[in-house]
């Protein structure tokens, strides 16, 4: 039997790290594998969802954490919290979130959005937490209104023709802000 009150571990990410995240992150959102669980973006976008150079360049940006949720040693999840500027200054962004499709639906996701909100709010006493999500996501966007996070109704245009977030499978996509105050 499965112990599952086995703790989750939340840790930064360093170098070493970089190619697991990678591999975690394009298994929870393209190709077959993402399938298994239900936050996928397969039907939505071929391609990658990351390299190893934007997870190395986020890695070493003060201004970000790549989080890490492991339990027994074994990488279940990551997300990126960062700071923001400008007209957002003060906020948290919280982007990248990957959770394993196989460890989705037992609270893994949920535990590490969690811990995500904390070290916003914390550390960097950030009053909110913002994040963009493709609209067309409406069972993910419902999961993240049930945490607490509604929609603003502003929206950002999808990077169509920027293969380095994926290759769409449709015209309409877009990004819209969430909101959740801390």
């Amino acid at each position: 039997m499965e112990n599952r009150e086995a703790r989750l571990c939340f840790r930064v990410a360093t170098a070493l790290d970089v190619p697991a995240v990678v591999s975690l992150t394009q298994s929870a959102y393209r190709g077959d594998a993402s399938r298994v669980g239900w936050t996928t973006e397969a039907d939505l976008l071929d391609g990658q969802r990351t390299d190893s150079a934007e997870v190395a360049a986020l890695i070493g940006n003060p201004g970000v954490r790549l989080l890490l949720a492991e339990r027994d040693g074994q990488l279940l999840a990551a997300c990126v919290v960062e700071r923001l500027s400008g007209e957002h200054a003060g906020d948290g962004y919280f982007g990248m979130f990957s959770v394993r499709p196989e460890a989705q639906g037992n609270g893994t996701g949920r535990a590490l959005l969690a811990e995500a909100e904390r070290v916003a709010r914390d550390e960097w006493q950030a009053k909110a937490m913002r994040m963009t999500v493709i609209d067309a996501r409406a069972e993910l966007i419902a999961w993240y209104e049930r945490r607490g996070y509604r929609r603003t109704g502003e929206y950002r245009p999808f990077p169509y023709g920027d293969p380095r977030f994926g290759i769409p499978k449709r015209d309409d996509l877009r990004f819209e802000w969430l909101v959740k105050s801390l």
